[in-house]
């Protein structure tokens, strides 16, 4: 159901807070509120803040104060952050007793678009905590993945590559989060079959230092199992071409095959029920 309070959504941080921009503060109400009585915003996507980068914030605060506002509205108990957390957690390490805010008006879904969009132009945001930001929009807004795409001017196939993250063991997660294992091996471990093996090829990957074409073989190795292997039919450069096109726009293992007749299969692996929904959606079949 369409909410008349989501015309702001999808519109990016600019236009959102366009009306911010003028010099004169005055027109904007900026008010000197309690620290004490400000929570972060509910919907924020960020569960981790570089504490060294926090503390250079509170000495600067600590020396000039707060020069931009932050934007909060009206909660039943006080106030809860719309944007400027950072600064909100820099005050209170700086021993501030208060901090200027800006207060309005906004409805939940506003809220946490507003939350995910001021994020994302942050570079330190881990791959995880991006993730979650989709997986908040999708859940909490009903939104579908083509229009969480569209809505943030991302891909499909991007959208749901950061998805998968989240059916990790929570012990890889924390390895990612850690930038131990990057987005790319991550992605990887996600087509082992077995995944009562896949904490331990994390580590593996981390201690052997193995890349992502590296980690690939592995895990193609390791699906095969101990089934006797066939003597494998060389694949023309097109097809190789084509299997890692492919592969890069499904996040997942692809296989081509062609007989000399000419006739041939491919084949796309899936892991779970909702990967496979994944799948699907960015084939664009709906078996509804």
């Amino acid at each position: 159901m369409a909410n008349k309070n989501n015309k702001g959504l999808g519109r990016g941080i600019e236009a959102i807070f366009k009306d911010f921009e003028s010099p004169d503060l005055t027109l904007n109400n900026v008010d000197e509120l309690p620290l004490a009585d400000i929570r972060p915003n509910p919907y924020q996507p960020r569960k981790s803040f570089d504490e060294a980068a926090l503390q250079e914030l509170a000495d600067s605060i600590r020396q000039t104060g707060v020069f931009q506002p932050i934007i909060v509205r009206k909660s039943v108990n006080g106030y809860e952050i719309i944007t400027g957390e950072r600064r909100f957690r820099a005050s209170k390490l700086a021993g501030k007793k208060t901090i200027p805010a800006i207060i309005r008006e906004f409805e939940d879904p506003e809220m946490m678009e507003i939350a995910v969009l001021e994020n994302l132009q942050r570079e330190d945001l881990t791959p995880l905590d991006e993730a979650q930001a989709y997986d908040t929009l999708i859940k909490r807004l009903s939104l579908t993945q083509a229009e969480v795409s569209k809505r943030l001017g991302k891909s499909r196939p991007y959208i749901a590559n950061y998805l998968r993250l989240l059916t990790l063991p929570n012990e890889v997660k924390k390895m990612l989060n850690q930038n131990k294992l990057s987005m790319g091996q991550a992605r990887t471990l996600l087509s082992l079959k077995d995944k009562k093996r896949l904490i331990p090829l994390a580590k593996k990957t981390v201690s052997d230092n193995l890349t992502v074409r590296q980690l690939e073989r592995l895990i193609n190795q390791m699906n095969a199992g101990s089934q006797p292997q066939k003597k494998p039919v060389a694949k023309s450069p097109f097809l190789k071409a084509s299997e890692n096109q492919l592969q890069d726009r499904f996040g997942t293992k692809v296989s081509i095959a062609q007989s000399k007749q000419g006739k041939g299969k491919i084949e796309i692996d899936f892991t779970t029920a909702d990967d496979l929904n994944r799948l699907l959606a960015l084939l664009d079949v709906n078996l509804d």
